[in-house]
């Protein structure tokens, strides 16, 4: 295993950073074809969300790899290498299965213990595994790492503390007021119909909100959850509807919160915008609008919540008498509640145990093909030495030749069964990767044989469809 992961976070760069380097779907796919097209890398995933990009795959050499995909990084995000590379930070075999069992379990996140992490893992794998892009390793990985988090969040409380973006936004845009107290009895309008979106509507739902605008470049996704939002089970007892981006500043005049999550380059909603739904409003009671923003005294008609990366909304909202604008950047720089220690100290362990687990096993695997190619050359012998035989004793009827051969066989396989069972238990610790070494040294095997059995497994993983995610 050489796996090598090199990105950036909400954590090492600048929200602007960020912003720049954010990654449409289509972009990460042409990342991904890249990446596994350079030497250096054999699979290839993207795990891209609104406060991270990084870069996952299986190198063979460290520093080449380092080099080929920060370069890429740099090529597909539009931001020049030499800009980039201060933000950027690399992770190599067990510290970066560290690493991304740490982003799974929320440890990683803007806000510590959030889950929707666990949905866009979900999706990177998704898309490795359409492309044919993640192999054995990164199939393991991503799949383990969605195990490591659900057991996180099932053993530990650090869901509790923790809490989805999207109510730590509205958190922050009611200012201390319970978000139920403050969704209550309000309207609002969602732009965009993807899994940020549609986990927005179903909070607001939930809060109480009046009524929830879905707006959506394709309408009919935009429908859809409309649709979701009123089907009965749904939370709350919500009224929606779907329209057109056409009329998003028509709607921007009836609503009091707004929250935009796109995949647009560009923003949706400028200043003038904004400024004109202002416009067409009456100041705002309680009651009716936005609200009075506690602890500040200002009279907020229109509260925007703006989660998209890039931005959908103009910053230069923030400077809009009656407007209140929270944004990724305004969430970076805001502290939420902090998880309990103990159960920050209780994920940890988890990692730590997991990471462990599966360095072991992935080590163990290695040995499997220096383990197969030497049964094959032991096959071979077998097979050649009866030839011999045949012609030594051509007399042999059938059911004698066929007890010969099991016999030796057997001799064969109890000479072999203690050393490969014993390589196996030494490969899956630390350093192990030296007794599949040892192994082809002493018994002579070829190393070409032992890598034809390698990519015959890496061919396999890759075009087979995986197993859903547990």
């Amino acid at each position: 295993m050489s796996l090598l992961v090199v990105g950036l976070s909400h954590r090492s760069a600048p929200v602007s950073v960020l912003e720049r380097a954010a990654l449409a779907r289509e972009t990460q796919a042409r990342l991904v074809h890249d990446t596994l097209a350079a030497e250096p890398a054999t699979e290839a995933a993207v795990l891209a969300t609104c406060n991270r990009i990084e870069l996952y795959a299986d190198v063979d050499k460290f520093h080449a790899g380092v080099a080929e995909l920060s370069t890429l990084l740099a090529r597909h995000t539009g931001v020049p290498l030499e800009e980039l590379t201060p933000y950027l930070y690399v992770h190599y075999e067990d510290r970066a299965v560290h690493h991304l069992f740490s982003v799974a379990c929320g440890l990683d996140s803007m806000v510590v213990g959030e889950g929707q992490i666990l949905g866009q893992i979900k999706d990177a794998l998704a898309l490795g595994q359409e492309l044919h892009t993640a192999g054995r390793l990164l199939n393991d990985l991503f799949q383990q790492a969605l195990r490591v988090g659900k057991r996180a969040h099932s053993e530990t409380g650090i869901d509790k503390a923790g809490q989805s973006l999207v109510t730590f936004g509205l958190e922050r845009l009611a200012c201390g007021v319970p978000v139920a107290d403050w969704v209550a009895g309000k309207r609002a309008l969602v732009i965009g119909a993807g899994s940020m979106s549609s986990l927005a509507a179903a909070t607001l739902a939930r809060a109480g909100a009046a009524h929830v605008a879905v707006a959506n470049r394709t309408v009919e996704r935009a429908e859809r959850l409309a649709r979701i939002l009123t089907e009965p089970g749904a939370p709350g007892a919500v009224t929606a509807s779907a329209v057109k981006m056409a009329a998003v500043p028509d709607e921007l005049a009836l609503a009091d919160i707004v929250v935009s999550c796109t995949g647009a380059t560009g923003l949706v909603l400028t200043v003038d915008v904004i400024q004109n739904a202002l416009a067409t409003r009456p100041a705002a009671a309680p009651s009716t609008g936005a609200g009075t923003v506690a602890g500040t005294g200002a009279d907020v008609r229109l509260a925007l919540l703006d989660l998209a990366m890039p931005r959908d909304v103009d910053a230069a909202v923030h400077r809009l008498e009656g407007a209140r604008l929270v944004d990724i950047e305004t969430l970076a720089e805001a502290s939420a509640d902090a998880p309990m220690a103990a159960d920050v100290d209780q994920v940890r362990s988890i990692v730590s145990d997991e990471v462990a687990a599966f360095g072991a096993a992935q080590r163990a695997a290695h040995i499997t093909p220096t383990v197969v190619a030497l049964r094959a050359m032991a096959a071979d012998v077998v097979a050649g030495e009866m030839a011999r035989l045949d012609g030594r004793l051509p007399g042999l009827d059938d059911k004698q030749r066929a007890e010969i051969t099991q016999t030796v066989r057997r001799v064969v396989d109890k000479l072999l069964h203690a050393p490969t069972v014993r390589v196996k238990e030494l490969a899956s610790t630390p350093g192990g990767a030296g007794y599949a070494d040892a192994l082809r040294e002493l018994f002579d095997l070829d190393p070409q044989a032992v890598a034809a059995v390698s990519r015959a497994d890496t061919r396999a993983d890759r075009h087979t469809t995986a197993r859903e995610p547990a």
